[in-house]
């Protein structure tokens, strides 16, 4: 994904159009109208809404487009566990580092006992990857 200053962090209707491109748009992209339909049925929604979602979500960087005819094709430019991992990095960036360590603390306290062994299984990778 490319690098952005901007924050990833999603609003309600941005992680809605997200998601559709996530589960959807597959690698030719998707169209606003292709996204509109598609989230029409489960809400009100205008089609220049999803429109300035879309155009909001290419400027932050979070999905790339290219001209199809007289329509854009949009697509996520990065999963969705990437993104999460972006916005957890930037999130601890903007702390301190005893703030930090604190609120990782708090983080882990609230993990269930598979969630601790996942993230010591992720570790052990990651601690694989940067001896080699």
């Amino acid at each position: 994904m490319p690098h952005s200053t901007s924050s990833p962090r999603l609003g309600d209707l941005e992680r809605v159009v997200m998601e559709q491109l996530w589960e959807h748009a597959g690698a030719e992209g998707t169209t606003v109208r292709e996204v509109h339909e598609a989230l029409a049925g489960g809400r009100d929604i205008a089609y220049t809404t999803v429109m300035t979602v879309l155009d909001r979500l290419a400027k932050k960087d979070l999905v790339s487009r290219e001209r199809d005819g007289r329509a854009w094709r949009y697509r996520a430019a990065a999963s969705r566990e990437a993104l999460t991992a972006r916005t957890m990095r930037m999130t601890l960036d903007d702390m301190d580092v005893t703030d930090r360590r604190a609120a990782l603390l708090h983080f882990l306290d609230g993990a269930s006992t598979a969630e601790i062994d996942d993230l010591k299984a992720a570790l052990a990778e990651v601690e694989a990857r940067h001896t080699d």
